[in-house]
């Protein structure tokens, strides 16, 4: 399906005097048959639009997750709707990345986990000790 609208440099809501406009300056006869036929009858216009809203919505998907046509089809009909990849980080890429990040956190944590319980535990007991030790002393010592 070729983008109509794109190959008259209008835009989907242009009016039907910049469509006649369009149309009548087209150097292209298959363009023009084309777009009298489609966009110059309003019942074929309204079908248009909708069937061009859906081809655009997927080639804006196309575009995000990185799919574009090889290098031989560029400037064909079948690219009409192909737009160049969008580099923005998707949500779901997002989440990935947020959740990668916890794994390696957490897996972090249980890998020192074991040395630093057995200080807390060591120091716990040392100081447990001591108390021990100096309540026991000061027992005696006054006894």
């Amino acid at each position: 399906m070729r983008d109509l609208y794109q190959r008259l440099t209008l835009t989907p809501d242009a009016s039907d005097q910049e469509i006649n406009s369009a149309v009548a300056r087209c150097p292209n006869s298959a363009l023009r048959q084309d777009a009298e036929t489609v966009l110059g009858v309003a019942e074929h216009r309204d079908a248009y639009n909708k069937l061009h809203k859906t081809v655009s919505d997927i080639g804006q998907l196309r575009a995000r997750l990185g799919l574009t046509h090889a290098a031989h089809w560029q400037g064909d009909v079948a690219n009409d709707f192909s737009l160049p990849p969008d580099h923005a980080i998707s949500r779901h890429d997002e989440l990935i990345d947020r959740v990668s990040l916890a794994v390696s956190l957490y897996n972090r944590w249980r890998r020192f986990k074991g040395p630093w319980l057995l200080i807390a535990l060591f120091t716990i007991g040392a100081g447990i000790g001591v108390a021990f030790g100096l309540a026991l002393g000061l027992g005696l010592s006054i006894g």
